[in-house]
């Protein structure tokens, strides 16, 4: 496993930042940044959003617009199929849509295509005058393509024809679709996204505004200005949050009702589609969690139509969105920042240091002393190699994804965090100021 800090989650709205200009060099772009998956796939219309919308204007056909973060491991095997490896997709996306696969993020109106950018793989379907039709893809605590499939990429792609054939008259059911105007165009822009100077440089692997980096530049802006809560951590909320767990294949379908949830008190049913949330057309999970995502998190009630045209309202108390968040690449540059890579020993290694089942080792493979929150954990004792058993005189029983998420929720900076690792054998107890 790579460090998170420096790539790992390197998602999908990945902006491979500079000015090599793909518009009018798209072949110099591929090769840039490897982009293997789009290599002979001349179908795309590659990294240009201006010339796919004159496109879709003059042929009046709804775009389809994937969102790919080169680099990135995770959804890479989706995103072949995508991009390259499935007939069905390209056929329908050849002749119904006008596909654009955009790999860098710089000069996109984060207005316009607004997501989940913890995403490692994302697609929106727009119309030419900027209407929004659906979003696909989700992510979870269950992994990064639990969610995405074909099947479901290509039913989606069906509804959002079928939008688009009714619309303008279905406006109203799509109006709610397109987020509130941001007060800065793109990521760039942003006032709270670092090394501006360095992403403006020529486009690289090495050089990119992955797609969590707008929601860091999100958390560094609110920081900041004293404006930071954790309530900005419950985004994109599943439909789980409402007690239904949805047919990921078939995107509206609810599999399965929570008993003596929200949800199983309004009375929905296992089986039912679900068609409308708040008025607002559903293609998908990802747009189910768009109209959630919009909702506060305390006391409310969301609008739910099915497709025997009943209207259900399901009625949600106070703290509902709060979910899983350690998949969250967007995690890491919340405070505080420990800035050590502490993945987990396991297997033949643990056995050797003689602990009880239950309790997770983490080991510091990786002090990034170049940071504040490296350099304090330095200077406080921990060394490469260290195993950590116990945090604040317990063992330790967190994965490091599960670690992470305590410690942004529960620590702040200022406080001491007490640990005791193993080094040669013998035991070491550690105190270490975090910082933000």
């Amino acid at each position: 496993m790579k460090h998170p800090l420096i790539l790992s989650i390197c998602c999908v709205f990945g902006s491979l930042v500079g000015f090599v200009d793909a518009a009018d060099n798209p072949a110099k772009l591929k090769d840039a940044i490897k982009d293997t998956h789009a290599t002979g796939e001349d179908w795309w219309v590659y990294n240009d959003l201006t010339k796919a919308r004159e496109i879709a204007r003059r042929e009046n056909k709804p775009l389809f617009v994937t969102f790919r973060c080169v680099p990135c491991k995770d959804c890479e095997a989706f995103d072949a199929e995508v991009a390259a490896g499935n007939e069905q997709v390209e056929e329908l996306a050849r002749t119904a849509f006008i596909p654009v696969r955009q790999v860098e993020m710089k000069g996109v109106d984060l207005s316009q295509f607004q997501f989940d950018y913890d995403l490692n793989w994302a697609a929106m379907f727009i119309n030419a005058d900027g209407t929004v039709y659906a979003r696909y893809g989700t992510q979870s605590a269950a992994g990064a393509d639990a969610y995405n499939s074909l099947v479901g990429l290509k039913t989606t792609m069906r509804r959002v024809l079928e939008l688009h054939k009714n619309y303008p008259a279905n406006r109203d059911e799509l109006v709610g679709k397109l987020g509130e105007k941001k007060p800065y165009k793109t990521a760039l822009e942003m006032p709270g996204l670092p090394q501006k100077e360095r992403y403006r440089g020529e486009t690289a692997r090495n050089n990119c505004i992955h797609c969590h980096n707008i929601h860091d530049a999100e958390h560094f802006h609110a920081i900041s200005t004293g404006q930071y809560s954790h309530e900005m951590l419950w985004r994109w909320p599943l439909p789980d949050q409402l007690g239904i767990e949805i047919d990921a294949k078939d995107g509206r379908k609810i599999g399965k009702v929570i008993a003596d949830s929200p949800a199983a008190k309004a009375g929905l049913k296992e089986g039912e589609s679900i068609t409308h949330m708040d008025g607002q057309a559903i293609t998908s999970i990802a747009d189910m969690q768009w109209v959630l995502h919009n909702k506060p998190n305390k006391d409310t009630k969301v609008a739910i139509q099915t497709t025997d045209d009943n209207e259900t309202v399901v009625s949600l108390k106070a703290g509902w969105k709060k979910n899983d968040i350690s998949w969250r690449g967007s995690l890491y540059s919340l405070p505080p920042r420990l800035n050590v890579w502490l993945p987990e020993v396991a297997g033949a290694k643990k056995r050797r240091l003689r602990l009880a089942d239950d309790v997770v080792p983490l080991e510091a493979r990786w002090i990034n002393k170049s940071r504040d929150g490296g350099k304090k954990a330095f200077a406080a004792g921990l060394r490469v190699g260290d195993v950590i058993t116990e945090i604040e005189g317990e063992p330790n029983k967190r994965s490091p994804l599960e670690f992470q998420v305590w410690l942004k929720l529960n620590r702040k900076p200022g406080d001491i965090l007490p640990i005791t690792v193993l080094r040669n054998g013998k035991k070491k107890e550690i105190r270490i100021p975090l910082v933000e």
